[in-house]
């Protein structure tokens, strides 16, 4: 688990979980992983995971952003907006522990 985003509106986590020892896949080659990001909303107190299709595509448009950000204030906007859109479709609530 790392941060990758903190910003007044949204937290990103990744998430890499590596596939389990006794997978008959890992006998014929490097063992394949699974992961995804964890978008916490922190106005809404909601958060989602994505994972797969969905985490990639998400991946490369946040690396678009920030290559085509001129300024760290810009960059900043344009990731939360982004961010929000998937943000929209979080349903489960965050409980602090």
């Amino acid at each position: 688990m790392q941060m990758l985003y903190n910003s007044d509106s949204f937290v990103v986590v990744a998430f890499e979980v590596p596939a389990e020892a006794g997978n008959n896949v890992a006998a014929v080659g490097p063992a394949p992983s699974r992961g995804g990001y964890e978008i916490v909303d922190k106005l809404a107190g909601k958060e989602i995971f994505i994972q797969g299709a969905v985490a990639a595509s998400f991946q490369r448009g946040v690396q678009a952003l920030v290559a085509q950000a001129d300024s760290q204030e810009t960059a900043v906007a344009a990731v939360d907006e982004y961010i929000a859109g998937f943000a929209t479709l979080a349903q489960q609530p965050v409980h602090l522990h």
